[in-house]
């Protein structure tokens, strides 16, 4: 079994209709694209009393192409989706719609922005807008190309640049857009506007070269940089990048002072395993912030669909560091519970979906038969210690102290705690069982 350990994360290709023996079934309460290849979650938003969900998106195929689209779906308890028309396709001066973000004014109008592409240069791109197409204010169904409103400055080389989020940031409109130079420096580009059309380069927002690794190390790209406030402190998160490989979700928290990030902690990890990349913040219905992401590794050829995304985590500030709490609309969903203590004697039936809140020490596996799908141990005590998880993969080894949550849900893997989030996919047949082992906490199927 390869090892994987929590800074090594190679790219590997699961695809169970390649020798792998096991056939994937599709996840319940993660988004899938009925069929084709997704990839980033874009523009998650709560509008007209619904939640819209966009997605890089290439119809028709299991692999990716620089000819994405912005694919469309909505839900009420961001767990069930049902998918919409393509909201957004190449075509006039686009050679592909990649990432951005949706902006709504104190009026309600929405501006999309994504990065507008070239097929065959396509790692420099350009921001450009989008509003809805008349009819479409609500639903959201249908968008009007607008102007390209920012390109990479003048003077300055990159190896990638893309994905503008923008946010309002208490005195005016700001966007900023991940790049890298070729000395390995990974910047944040930003603008700002009064009225989300109009836009001024306003310079870096914030940089950071791939030599520094106090705190941990974040590359020398940013891809997929987002700003959000959580409690009384901005974060920047970015999807750490080094061409051409993706690595993990890192933060910081602090201002902004004068249009700059200052950051007031050190830069840490918010993720681990080899799944989550590309979050995109959101706000819930009740304005709190959150992140959802792209999850890699997940697949079905023979059925025709690539990708899923996480659930949406919650996100709090406790002390001087980041929180991550899953959707509470997902405790809804739950069963009749078991206390892990009784799996020893009495085995947990799994067809699909379960969720465990998993309180202090001991082990968890999933197991077919005689087969081990997965096994999750944690050591040391409630104050400390390692959470260490093991599937056909890899192995990822984390630190852990307090409460973990383990979901389970076809493929995927996704386990929140004090040390941020990890996920992995888990590829089984059909049929299998939770058992535990000196483990404290509740397990509950899911339905």
């Amino acid at each position: 079994m390869p090892q994987h350990s929590a800074i090594d994360e190679s790219p590997v290709a699961l695809d169970p209709s390649s020798g792998t023996g096991h056939q994937l079934s599709r996840p319940a309460f993660h988004f899938t694209s009925p069929s084709g290849w997704i990839n980033d979650p874009l523009g998650l938003t709560f509008h007209g009393g619904t939640y819209h969900l966009f997605y890089q998106h290439v119809p028709g195929a299991a692999d990716w192409a620089p000819q994405c689209r912005w694919g469309h779906a909505t839900s009420d308890d961001l767990l069930t989706w049902t998918t919409g028309p393509v909201a957004l396709e190449p075509g006039e001066g686009d050679g592909g719609c990649w990432s951005g973000s949706i902006a709504t004014g104190p009026d309600g109008a929405a501006t999309m922005f994504y990065t507008s592409v070239d097929d065959d240069a396509f790692e420099i791109g350009r921001a450009r807008t989008a509003r809805p197409a008349p009819g479409s204010d609500i639903t959201w169904e249908g968008w009007v190309k607008g102007p390209v409103v920012a390109e990479l400055p003048d003077g300055e080389e990159s190896v990638a640049f893309r994905d503008p989020l923008v946010f309002h940031d208490g005195t005016c409109w700001r966007m900023i857009i991940g790049s890298g130079r070729p000395d390995g420096t990974a910047v944040a580009y930003t603008w700002t506007s009064d009225d989300l059309s109009a836009w001024r380069y306003d310079g870096v927002f914030a940089s950071r070269h791939s030599s520094e690794t106090d705190g941990v190390w974040t590359g020398s790209v940013w891809e997929c940089p987002q700003v959000v406030r959580v409690g009384e402190k901005w974060a920047l998160l970015v999807s750490v990048w080094e061409p051409v490989r993706p690595h993990y979700e890192a933060y910081a928290l602090g201002d902004i002072v004068d249009g700059r990030f200052v950051a007031e902690t050190p830069w840490r990890r918010l993720t681990y395993g080899p799944s989550y990349y590309a979050g995109a913040v959101y706000r819930d219905k009740d304005g709190s912030p959150g992140m959802v992401y792209w999850l890699r590794h997940v697949s079905d050829s023979e059925a025709g669909w690539a990708g899923a995304h996480s659930l949406p985590h919650r996100l709090a500030l406790v002390g001087d560091r980041l929180e991550v709490r899953l959707p509470l609309s997902l405790e809804g969903r739950r069963g009749t519970g078991w206390p892990l203590a009784e799996l020893r004697e009495r085995e947990l039936p799994v067809g699909g979906a379960f969720d465990v809140e998993w309180t202090q020490g001991g082990s968890l596996s999933l197991d077919e038969g005689i087969r081990n799908v997965f096994r999750l141990e944690r050591t040391g005590g409630p104050e400390g210690g390692t959470l260490t998880a093991t599937c056909d993969l890899g192995q990822w080894s984390v630190p852990c102290s307090g409460p973990v949550r383990v979901v389970v849900d076809g493929p995927i893997v996704e386990i929140v705690g004090s040390f941020g989030a990890l996920a992995f996919p888990a590829l089984r047949e059909g049929g299998a069982t939770l058992s535990s082992r000196d483990a404290a906490g509740t397990a509950y199927p899911l339905g």
